[in-house]
């Protein structure tokens, strides 16, 4: 079975950074892997490559089969990426934004009311979807930015940090749609998250990221069993690399952009 997400020797450096280093990762169809690690550890450039948003210096991508590389607009077409930071329009209704996104990826216009209707109801903001998005709460807009993402069908689903700045009842809200997603489409899911309880209890595996490298993959069950009987992720991180996973980035840019987001969140 082809792999949804492959990666080989993959290196990515900026002057004398490697931010991605040799990185040998694939991702299982249907799955739902979190990528795992402190700011700086190479995350977020390789869901950059992934996406198609930043050429590799060396090594190899492949989203189902299709090299990063060669194929960017079959790979652009096979994956639907929330990013951290927000990309839903306050001035707009729900609606109007997934519409948005229907015609951004080139939905057929007989198809787009449906798919956008489809994608709005998977989310549960029918009932708002004709409001405008500025009235929405932090979880609404979370699952507005999920049904942007879904409006194109992808195979594979790219969320970085999407839970970030909710509260607990809205982060369980946004992770019961997608596991139900998941469950009912076969879709895959790769994340990244600073909530070590989310990947515990969402991922069916997880890459532990630092310095660039892969530095453990498995289960949750499995990595924490090879620590100790009442063993956590974060017990897990802190026998690999001697620190924990901080909820916060370490650097002014990583502070400034979670904290503008928690706050456009509520």
């Amino acid at each position: 079975m082809t792999p949804a997400v492959e990666c080989r020797s993959l290196t990515k450096s900026f002057g004398d950074l490697t931010a991605v280093d040799s990185v040998d990762l694939e991702i299982r169809p249907g799955e739902i892997l979190g990528l795992l690690g402190p700011n700086g550890a190479g995350k977020t450039t390789t869901i950059r490559i992934l996406t198609t948003l930043l050429p590799a210096d060396a090594g190899s991508a492949a989203v189902f089969g299709f090299e990063v590389a060669t194929h960017p607009i079959t790979v652009r077409r096979l994956i639907g990426y929330v990013p951290q930071q927000l990309s839903a329009d306050g001035s707009l209704s729900g609606r109007e934004n997934v519409a948005l996104f229907a015609r951004l990826f080139d939905v057929p216009r007989r198809h787009r009311g449906r798919r956008t209707d489809e994608a709005l109801e998977s989310m549960g903001l029918t009932a708002a979807a004709d409001r405008l998005v500025s009235t929405y709460s932090g979880g609404m807009i979370r699952r507005l930015e999920l049904a942007q993402a879904l409006i194109s069908q992808p195979r594979l689903l790219i969320l970085d940090e999407p839970t970030i700045g909710l509260d607990p009842v809205a982060r369980q809200g946004v992770w019961e749609r997608i596991t139900e997603l998941r469950d009912t489409t076969g879709m895959t899911v790769l994340i990244t998250t600073h909530y070590m309880d989310e990947a515990n209890d969402v991922c069916d595996r997880v890459a532990l990221m630092h310095h660039g490298r892969i530095s453990a993959l498995g289960s949750p069950g499995e990595l924490r069993a090879g620590v100790g009987q009442h063993a956590t992720l974060d017990d897990v991180f802190r026998l690999h690399h001697g620190e924990t996973i901080e909820q916060q980035g370490g650097g002014l840019r990583d502070v400034v952009s979670t904290r503008r987001t928690a706050h456009r969140l509520g």
